[in-house]
């Protein structure tokens, strides 16, 4: 049994590149040391840079790992040695960096530091906020750089510390003026590209943003693990409920200008599925536009079932910890609250405590989609009411009526005593009404049927008259009621029925994710968790666990309370999308197995096509020359002779080249392909891969400086690029070829004025056999830029399609600078390519 201690995980987390996080990570590294723990610098990359160079003074460095990757020599941190040292604090540095393949390496640094971790030993890493997966294409969009290593944004939150290094833009700016960060000659093209104020600003609020969701969900663990249910004022979160009625509109523009009046305010919009029968007014079209409303105004929208609304609002409210409730005012008159008790807000308002509730007037007082219970069909103070109402009403009756005795006849006393009656029935029902009934029976008979004063119940009439009376009031009374039962069941299932069709509308989006649908089933029925299991939980049935069935081996588990018969049927339908859910995931990845496949095949099918043609072509004209000069029957001139040799000749090379890019393109998807990656010169590589392609524009390589390549395949690759190019550029224009160095990288554009291509197909283009705009056939098997960029990518670099201002297409490769040459660090100007691609 493994007793050992998990270790800690601490991360500094930079809100832009060159902000000093590897510097304040070396920083603790040398206080933890000067306390006398045991620290060991596993990996740390300074960039060059004096200032953090110095912080390694003192500090004990594991040597790094040589690893050999296509031809060339790569560092790695050596994991086993850091291991077998065992120290009490790793320091271990590029979070996100994705390893050398081969030699059992795991994928990514951050799987090394979680070894280290299981095997108990505290690490120190560093990470930029634009390599976190989930904000992977918002950096992209804003930056123009695409980010090729991330880190998912669980590993980084299981972190027991997350510290933010943040420094404002033009501090930061600053400090790359100064040369803090890059050599001279490369500060202005940093400053006018990716450190650009705008960049940095957005980078630093997605950083500030991020831990602040980190802080709330620590905060909301650890309220729920001490069953802190007050509300603390950290941020101001605004809940307005909505009902489905005209005003949800007002109600969610006035809740957001609210949350809008503090910097990192949230507005959560929450509809309850109400217990009080009254359905009237609400639609599900309603809700879908209110609920695109809040999601517009940045927003988020929550459904929850409850027995009273009011009690599942403040519930709701204290669980997300919000600070302010916002509820529409009720149109209900002094009477109709008298008989029916306090409405919605003031029971709000009376359970708030330190929430700050708002009552925002209105046009119409709108009535929310209903759940009524089925245990019973009135209220409280209505079950009260009646009974009272059944005897004091009669009795007040018959005051009234004293007072005018000779003018009213009985036949019109007896028929105010009945409608007397029909309203007792109405307030409490069936019990309440009989009650009347038997009392105004009795009051009739004393004070208005002859003999006055006394009771006739000798009398065979009298008693005819009463029993047909209490007989009407009681059938009357049971009409009343059953009509109440039957529209609070009509209510109940309309209400269960738009509450499904919410969710099944999120299902049909496609917005929900298996653990978004637990989530909402977790806070739609008010529950502590929700989860899915494959067997369920036997040792945990009782009190506040419920569990149904979602699909074949898959249960859909609640805990925190006990749930109700009819909110039991509501949670089986939530358990069958789940199911649905999961059985869609299975599928997509059933599909996904299968899809390299069907790949394959169409791959194949391509080249059988491909080769049919391209491949026969030029074996036919070279067999064709060599029959001919065989043959006997035929005396050829010399000249013949040579045209006929020059196309076999021609024809050979031809089939030849063909082949080689064939063997090429295998070896590059084998992984199998011989790399000699040196030092190399623009200068050295351009005249022979540009010898073929006519009245070339050269410009701009001589200052060029070196990069890693191999020689020979970068010069296919600019040739192969350049012929493409020759093919798509209208006569009377030239291919142009350009160089420029960026932030450790050297990029090579082939520029052409051809027709373009759309953006939607543009990855084709490297795909085997592809020849997209071609008009013919005999331009050859389309293996020229699938070939090209495989080669670059094999090289470290990266090929990658752009728009030709004016109309065309530039093909550009970017290509690692040589050791050796002036490099900065690659990922503060624009986030590294992962080098095993």
């Amino acid at each position: 049994m493994n007793d050992v201690r998990r270790g800690r995980l601490k991360v500094y987390l930079g809100a832009a590149p060159g902000v000093g996080k590897t510097y304040r990570m070396l920083d603790e590294a040398r206080r933890r040391a000067a306390r006398g723990a045991d620290v060991v610098v596993g990996f740390a990359e300074c960039h060059g840079r004096p200032l953090t160079e110095a912080m390694l003074d003192g500090l004990e460095v594991v040597p790094r790992a040589q690893c050999a990757y296509r031809g060339g020599y790569f560092e790695e941190m050596d994991l086993p040695a850091v291991l077998a040292r065992r120290p009490e604090v790793a320091v271990v540095d590029e979070f996100a960096h994705s390893n050398v393949p081969g030699g059992g390496r795991n994928a990514k640094r951050w799987q090394d530091i979680d070894v280290l971790l299981a095997a108990g030993i505290d690490v120190v890493t560093a990470v930029n906020v634009q390599h976190l997966a989930s904000l992977k294409d918002v950096v992209e969009k804003i930056t123009g750089v695409p980010q090729h290593e991330t880190v998912p944004d669980d590993v980084v939150r299981r972190a027991r510390e997350i510290e933010l290094i943040d420094m404002p833009p033009e501090g930061l700016r600053r400090r790359m003026a100064h040369g803090n960060i890059y050599t001279p000659e490369k500060i202005d093209a940093a400053l006018a590209n990716y450190f650009r104020p705008g960049n940095l600003t957005a980078l630093r609020q997605l950083a500030l943003l991020w831990v602040a969701d980190r802080v709330d969900e620590a905060l909301h663990t650890y309220r729920a693990e001490h069953a802190i249910g007050g509300v603390w004022e950290t941020r101001e979160r605004v809940v307005v409920a909505l009902t489905g009625g005209p005003e949800g509109d007002t109600l969610i523009r006035r809740a957001a200008r609210i949350a809008d009046r503090s910097a990192g305010g949230d507005l959560l919009a929450v509809h309850v599925a109400r217990s009080d029968g009254l359905a009237a007014g609400v639609s599900h079209a309603s809700l879908a536009r209110q609920r695109r409303l809040v999601e517009d105004l940045g927003g988020s929208y929550h459904s929850v079932v409850g027995d009273g609304v009011a009690t599942a609002l403040v519930d709701f409210a204290r669980t997300e910890n919000a600070t302010q409730l916002v509820l529409g005012t009720s149109r209900r008159g002094r009477l109709e609250r008298f008989l029916t008790g306090p409405g919605t807000g003031e029971t709000v308002t009376e359970l708030s405590g330190d929430i700050d509730v708002h009552r925002v007037t209105h046009e119409r007082a709108g009535r929310g989609t209903l759940l009524p219970s089925r245990r019973r069909t009135l209220s409280t103070a209505r079950l009260i009411a009646g009974p009272v109402a059944g005897l004091v009403l009669p009795v007040l009756l018959t005051v009234g009526l004293a007072q005018v005795r000779g003018t009213v006849n009985l036949t019109s006393e007896a028929l105010l005593f009945l409608l007397a009656v029909v309203g007792v029935a109405c307030i409490g029902g069936v019990a309440s009404a009989v009650i009347a009934s038997v009392t105004a029976s009795l009051l009739l008979n004393y004070w208005f049927i002859p003999p006055i004063g006394q009771f006739t119940l000798d009398d065979p009439n009298a008693l005819l008259a009463l029993g047909v009376f209490t007989v009407v009031a009681a059938t009357v009374a049971a009409v009343v009621d059953r009509s109440l039962r039957l529209s609070r069941r009509s209510a109940r299932a309309t209400a269960e029925a738009e509450t499904m069709s919410s969710l099944a509308g999120s299902i049909v989006r496609g917005g929900q994710t298996i653990p978004a649908l637990l989530e909402r089933t977790r806070e739609t029925f008010g529950t502590d968790s929700a989860e899915l299991v494959d067997e369920p939980p036997d040792h945990e049935v009782g009190v506040g666990v419920t569990t149904v069935p979602a699909g074949p081996g898959a249960y859909l588990v609640l805990r925190g309370r006990t749930l109700s018969s009819s909110e039991r049927r509501v949670l089986a339908a939530f358990a069958a999308h789940v199911g649905s859910a999961v059985e869609r995931a299975q599928l997509a990845e059933a599909a996904a197995e299968i899809e390299p496949v069907k790949a394959a095949d169409r791959l194949r099918t391509a080249l059988l096509r491909a080769v049919g043609h391209d491949l026969r072509t030029p074996l036919a004209a070279g067999w064709a020359a060599v029959t001919s000069l065989r043959g006997r029957d035929v005396e050829f001139s010399a000249e013949d002779r040579d045209e006929l040799l020059a196309t076999a000749d021609e024809s050979m090379a031809k089939l030849n080249r063909l082949l080689e890019n064939l063997l090429d393109l295998s070896r590059l998807e084998a992984g199998v392909l011989p790399l000699s990656l040196r030092t190399t010169s623009l200068e050295e590589v351009l005249p022979m891969a540009l010898a073929d392609v006519p009245d070339v524009d050269l410009r701009d390589v001589e200052s060029i400086p070196p990069v890693l390549v191999d020689p020979p395949l970068l010069e296919r690759v600019i040739a192969n690029l350049a012929g493409n190019a020759a093919r798509h550029t209208p006569a009377g224009r030239r291919v142009m070829v350009t160089a420029s160095a960026l932030g450790g990288r050297v990029e090579l554009r082939v520029v052409d004025r051809g027709p373009g291509l759309p953006t939607t197909g543009r990855e084709r283009l490297f795909e085997p056999f592809q020849r997209l705009g071609d008009t013919d056939n005999t331009t050859g098997l389309g293996l020229g830029l699938a070939l090209a960029r495989g080669l670059t990518e094999a090289m470290n670099g990266t090929l990658t399609p752009e728009d030709t201002p004016g109309g065309g297409l530039t093909m550009v490769v970017s290509l690692p600078l040589a050791e050796g040459a002036s490099r900065p660090d690659v990922a503060t100007v624009a986030p590294t390519p992962n080098r095993a691609s």
